[in-house]
């Protein structure tokens, strides 16, 4: 597995985690930041903490981005998992200059199949697919 595709994994654990805690998702990464030695750390990746950062920075504007185009869902019925993924792949489309949209919309896909229902995948192809053909008319 690519490194960046790990670093989306991990951002993923971290967003997911913070969804299902009610917690601060920056909380959870300074805390994992700060267990990074001993026999049972998992480092975290340098793109993962970026992703995280930037979720959460632009979260007000993604959510908002999630219910206009997730059409029939709203934010709370959306599964945890989908939802963080299509935070991962909006903030990776829409602040993400180095990344091409069709590799965080493929990188999203593969995430769903892994670890979503059978539906996911093309839900979220549909909602992110959506958003990158209307990037350049929103106001970010």
């Amino acid at each position: 597995m690519p490194a960046r595709s790990k670093a989306r994994k991990q951002s993923l654990d971290i967003l997911f985690e913070s969804d299902i805690r009610s917690i601060s998702a920056l909380d959870i990464l300074e805390q994992r930041l700060g267990e990074q030695s001993g026999p049972e750390a998992r480092p975290i990746r340098e793109y993962a903490s970026e992703i995280v950062r930037g979720v959460s920075d632009h979260r007000r504007k993604i959510d908002e981005l999630i219910s206009t185009y997730a059409q029939g869902w709203d934010m709370d019925r959306l599964p945890t998992v989908d939802r963080n993924i299509l935070r991962i792949a909006i903030f990776e489309i829409l602040w993400g200059d180095e990344i091409p949209d069709p590799v965080a919309i493929d990188e999203a896909l593969n995430m769903a199949k892994l670890l979503s229902t059978d539906e996911s995948a093309g839900y979220i192809h549909g909602v992110l697919g959506r958003i990158s053909s209307i990037k350049a008319e929103l106001s970010l």
